[in-house]
Parts: C-alpha cells; structure tokens; sequence
C-alpha cells in the first residue's frame, strides 16, 4: 500500500465511522462506504452520523461513498464493519476487485447457514485476498470520543498486522498483534451472546457476586468451546477473549447488554432489538451457537439458558436456579486437577 492510496472503511454503522475517523486523525485519506444514499449525504453535509453516532464530528479525511465498484479499485487496505447477515451478498458480486486487498474484518458475528466467521467469508469470496481481524473491548462511543482504548489485529499475516498498526495506532487508541486469528474473531463473536445476559441480571437487580459469576463462568464457556473448535485457550486471557467480555457484559454503552437490559425491563425480543435501534450480534449468534455446541457435545449452559428465555419461554431466574442446581464443574477447564481426583 503506498501512503497516497486512500483506506476504505466498507459500513456506516457505528464502529466503522468510529474506525474511519481514528484513520482520518491519524493522516490518512478515507471512503467510508455505505448503501444508503441518505446517510452519505447527510454526512458528506452535516459532518455527523446522527443514526449511530450523535454528537461526534466526523473528519474532514472521511469522504462518505455509495459507489463500492470505485471504492474497491481506489483502496488496497479495507476495513469491513458490514454486518454479518449482510457481509457475503455485498462483496461477493466484487470478489475479483478483491484479490491481492488486504481486508480487516471489523465485524463480531457468525453466519447462520454455515458457522463461518466474518474472515472465514472474506478467504471464500476472495482466497487471493490478505485477510485479517481487529476486535477487543471497543465500544464504538468511547472510541469515537477518544477514550483510552486497545484492541487486537489477528492475522497469519505478519506485515498486514504492522500495517493496520501502522494505520491505526495512535495517541488514545493502542493495537497489539496475534497470529491467532481465529481464536481473536471467536472470541468477538461468543462474547456478544453473554452480554445479553449480563444486561438482564442488572435489570433485575441481581447481585454484584451473581454478575461476577456469570461474567467468570463465561469465559470459561466460550474458551471450552474455542478450543473444541480449535483456538488457543492463551488467546481468551487477552484483549479479545477477557478484556471484551468484561466490557460488553459491564457497560450500558453495550448494544448487546442494552438488548439484555430491555428483555429483562420485560420487553419482548423484538421490541427490544427495535428500541436498540442498531443490529445486536449477539442474538443472531446465540441461535448457530446453541445448535452447534449440541451439534459437537460442548457444555455450554448459559448459551442453553439464554436459548431457553428467548425462545423457550424460560425466565433468567428459572435458569439461574437450573445453574446452581447443576453439578460443580473445574473451575478453570485448562489447569490440570490432578490431585483434586
């Protein structure tokens, strides 16, 4: 990529503007692109995303665009913040602009039809593309408004991970690397289905030690899992397996918490996902995880307890009760008990 090429940022939702306008700050030209006409323009006029992002500025750098043909052939680096049920039928028509790109997946989700992860989508659409993932505890807001943030580029790809560093590393907004980057995206995507509990305990007053303990019992969930699947355990104690757990099941800033937050105000799934206003991965996720943890023989009990309130007719407190009726596991899944037998 050379520095006058600009950087593409493919999606208008929150996060993308929020990565479009640390890589304007950060000197770079960019097209943000998006579908909608509307928006674009209303950006392009205001200098605001009032949908997704109220009250911030956008960069001057930050050129809003609906033409994806002249952004694909204009830009070598593209960020991908699409939504995950929508990624495969927008840049699959593309797939030759593709080749040779080096495409970061921004997006936290799997796809329904075939428990594919976003970059897992990219490689089949575009196998001569360079392929990589940004996630970790980055709500959208706090990035925008510059506060203290990090997160993690995951690739095989040793100089796409220096790139995206290069690009977007800066004075509040640190990046570290993995190779990783499976067990990185996994753990973007898992997290979302346990942030829709954490908003329902705080809705209905549960305790401090009952949000601890479903925050803890989590991890250790979706890292059993990960490493059925394949991931590196290691990579749940990092940025994008803890640090974003934490994050999306503590903070109201959280789309997915502000879903668990509205179920348990007693408001139905949709209305709740209506109110957000704003796509939460977390329930999309929740469905292909349920079958799938059934599908390999994994425990994973509160995606079951989830599964069973949202589509079960189950109550939190119903499920909560099931939990602690259930037989003590390992506390940590990967130390070894020996001694404990």
């Amino acid at each position: 990529m050379t520095e006058q090429r600009p950087i593409a940022v493919l999606g208008g939702g929150s996060f993308g503007t929020a990565v479009a306008n640390l890589l304007a700050e950060n000197g770079h030209q960019v097209r943000q692109w998006m579908r909608d006409p509307e928006q674009a323009e209303a950006i392009r006029v205001n200098r605001e995303n009032p949908r997704y992002l109220k009250g911030i500025k956008i960069h001057a750098a930050v050129t809003p665009v609906t033409d994806l043909q002249a952004t694909l052939d204009d830009c070598d680096l593209c960020f991908v913040a699409l939504p995950s049920s929508a990624l495969r039928s927008v840049l699959a028509p593309h797939a030759e602009r593709l080749s040779g790109k080096m495409l970061v997946s921004l997006t936290k989700g799997i796809e329904a039809q075939t428990f594919k992860l976003m970059s897992e989508i990219l490689e089949e659409i575009a196998p001569q593309a360079r392929i990589g993932v940004l996630s970790g505890p980055n709500l959208a807001r706090e990035v925008a408004e510059h506060a203290l943030t990090a997160t993690v580029v995951a690739s095989e790809d040793e100089a796409l991970c220096e790139q995206v560093q290069a690009v977007l590393h800066g004075r509040t907004f640190r990046v570290y690397a993995s190779a990783d980057r499976f067990g990185v995206e996994l753990g973007g995507a898992l997290k979302n289905v346990y942030a829709i509990i954490a908003g329902m305990a705080v809705a209905l007053g549960m305790g401090e030690n009952t949000k601890s303990m479903l925050i803890t019992r989590a991890l250790a969930e979706m890292t059993r899992f990960a490493v059925n699947q394949g991931a590196n355990p290691m990579t749940f104690l990092g940025l994008a397996g803890v640090g974003d757990l934490i994050v999306t099941c503590s903070s109201p800033k959280s789309r997915n918490y502000q879903v668990g937050f509205a179920l348990g105000q007693g408001l139905s799934l949709e209305d709740a996902v209506t109110r957000l206003g704003e796509v939460a991965e977390g329930v999309n996720t929740l469905k292909v995880l349920k079958a799938k943890a059934q599908e390999t023989g994994v425990y994973m009990p509160l995606v079951a307890g989830l599964h069973a309130i949202l589509f079960e007719g189950r109550t939190l407190n119903q499920v909560i009760e099931l939990l602690m009726r259930a037989e003590p596991k390992t506390d940590v899944d990967f130390i070894s008990t020996s001694g404990f037998n």
